[in-house]
């Protein structure tokens, strides 16, 4: 018998004080009884998980949006087996949960943190109502702004949108990225060119996450 170790990160963002909430699941852990993701900051949300006797994984997802929470069935292989999968409200379209890789799941975390105060700003929210999600002098946990602002760094480099002073036809060129005390140094190994991201405050962040390309020095 070939026994089933999986497991995946699940997170959400409780919409009562917006910290952010995430926890590891096990197969067994699952297929023993319901999963609750409890918010440790304000005790007044959860997140639920359950394998349901199909096997389908049913999740309960408070939303940001919505005065009720949002119900979710996905596969099992899905649920354990996707690097990231992004549960959204069906109504506003936010994405309201995660499930996947640890690292994956952190950096979309902080991304979605970012996208709702972009949407609360456009929506003429008054700066009071943005208190409960930490002013900017507070911003984001460091660990946050580096995972978000190394997560979009990857992308840029996967989609080939890194520039440096190389020729455009040399495709052997490797960006190396590296934390410094005032942010992410990025460089290429063979023309020596930089940039440095500050990661000081989730303004910096959130003007790095609309970039579409990153033009090295």
């Amino acid at each position: 018998m070939i026994l089933e170790t999986k497991q995946t990160t699940m997170a959400y963002r409780c919409p009562h004080c917006g910290a952010g909430v995430m926890c590891t699941v096990g197969f067994f852990a699952l297929s023993a009884g319901m999963i609750r993701l409890k918010c440790s900051n304000c005790h007044e949300s959860e997140m639920t998980a359950v394998m349901q006797r199909d096997g389908t994984v049913r999740l309960t997802v408070p939303c940001m949006v919505c005065p009720r929470p949002h119900g979710f069935t996905v596969s099992r292989q899905v649920f354990f087996g996707r690097d990231l999968f992004v549960l959204s409200c069906p109504y506003s379209g936010l994405n309201i949960a995660m499930t996947g890789e640890q690292n994956a799941v952190k950096a979309e975390l902080a991304r979605g943190e970012l996208e709702l105060l972009d949407l609360m700003e456009k929506s003429g929210v008054p700066a009071g109502e943005f208190d409960r999600f930490r002013n900017d002098e507070q911003s984001l946990p460091d660990p946050q702004i580096l995972d978000i602002v190394m997560f979009v760094i990857n992308e840029l480099d996967a989609e080939g949108k890194i520039h440096c002073k190389c020729p455009p036809e040399e495709n052997d060129r490797v960006y190396d990225a590296r934390v410094t005390d005032d942010g992410i140094e990025v460089s290429c190994r063979r023309c020596g060119a930089s940039r440095l991201i500050p990661t000081d405050s989730r303004l910096s962040a959130h003007a790095f996450l609309n970039a579409d390309a990153l033009w090295l020095e």
